[in-house]
């Protein structure tokens, strides 16, 4: 018989860096950091990285965080500015 594996789904936050490029942040796992020059060799590092990560927890015995199955959130900044500051 043969096992099959789980496939977990995280969302990521790419921050624009003032240089250029992407850095990824993973919410969800702690310490899983990537950078990409465009958004999607942001997001292809970002697969990466978690990926090892995930490597990581497992081969120390941690526990795999869940995944976020639902859909996607999307964010973006809103600028105000408030009259009474």
């Amino acid at each position: 018989m043969s096992r099959v594996r789980k496939g977990y789904a995280y969302q990521i936050n790419l921050i624009p860096e003032p240089e250029g490029g992407y850095t990824v942040l993973v919410p969800s796992l702690p310490g899983c950091v990537s950078y990409g020059t465009s958004i999607e060799e942001a997001t292809l590092h970002a697969r990466e990285a978690i990926e090892l990560h995930l490597e990581n927890l497992a081969a120390h015995g941690e526990p795999i965080p869940p995944g976020n199955e639902s859909a996607p959130v999307f964010t973006t900044l809103v600028h105000v500015m408030p009259s009474h500051v």
